[in-house]
């Protein structure tokens, strides 16, 4: 059983937990993820590590209550434990010096993008960060992401903070001032990150994507969360979740996501969330 030791309530639907466990903390690299089961009747569902402290022994995750198993995790308190909570799973981020680096996180992508942020820090990247929400109650990890960026630009769909407009519209602005950018991590809704990848391509720039599709082992078993990189298959749990933005399918993958939305509906009417 795994304790939860902290919680936050970021917004309305997005919530913070810390969860003590002691061994994950302690392995846990940026860009990897747990998948936990909150009861023995409960469904296991992957979520990206968004903090960790190996001297704490804990791991903190941010979600969105979406569906049947966040929605009910979000109503435990601290104190309360969780059945099964496994990792880290997945390969790390490839963390090296760069140069300079944009780091995008959208809605509540914003999460796993901070470790990623504070990782290339500290290999001495000069790193500009751009964070994209609907409005400015959903703004997550706004002063953690600052003390690691050596530029934070915010927007908002609505103009509540920052500039009105879309990541990648201050994405093209940095380009057209001429910035020497050597990479971009874009983590974030699906569409988000094709947008960016479609517009990195016709600059030649890296771009790397963590891709969220459906997955069930986490261990690359049950081929639940198979993804289209470059036409070949890949299992974003064992291969991923981060790839070659320029190689990725979006349309497969959002596609795929979409396929269990009734089912998932149904989820949460039989649970009463």
């Amino acid at each position: 059983m795994y304790e939860i030791v902290g919680k936050k309530v970021l917004s309305p639907l997005v919530k913070l937990i810390e969860v003590k466990a002691s061994l994950i903390a302690q392995k846990a690299q940026a860009g990897q993820f747990i998948i936990l089961r909150i009861d023995e009747n409960g469904e296991r569902i992957p979520l990206t590590i968004a903090n960790y402290d190996s001297k704490k022994g804990t791991v903190t995750i941010i979600f969105m209550e979406v569906g049947k198993t966040t929605k009910q995790l979000g109503k435990m308190n601290i104190g309360d434990k969780i059945l099964n909570f496994v990792g880290p799973l997945g390969v790390p981020s490839d963390i090296e010096k760069y140069g300079t680096a944009v780091c995008i996180g959208g809605g509540v992508g914003i999460a796993p993008l901070y470790p990623i942020i504070r990782a290339l820090k500290q290999k001495k990247n000069y790193v500009i960060s751009i964070l994209g929400v609907r409005n400015k109650k959903l703004l997550m990890l706004e002063k953690e992401i600052d003390e690691v960026s050596d530029e934070l630009h915010i927007c908002t769909d609505d103009g509540s903070k920052g500039q009105k407009g879309f990541v990648s519209d201050v994405l093209q602005h940095l380009i057209n001032e001429k910035k020497k950018i050597n990479v971009v991590w874009a983590i974030g809704p699906v569409i988000m990150m094709k947008v960016v990848a479609d517009l990195t391509r016709k600059y030649d720039i890296k771009t790397i994507v963590s891709l969220n599709p459906i997955m069930i082992d986490g261990t690359g078993m049950c081929g639940g969360c198979r993804v289209s990189i470059g036409g070949k298959t890949k299992f974003a749990c064992v291969d991923g979740p981060e790839f070659d933005g320029h190689l990725v399918d979006f349309d497969n993958l959002m596609l795929r996501n979409r396929r269990f939305i009734c089912q998932e509906q149904e989820s949460c009417k039989l649970a009463g969330v």
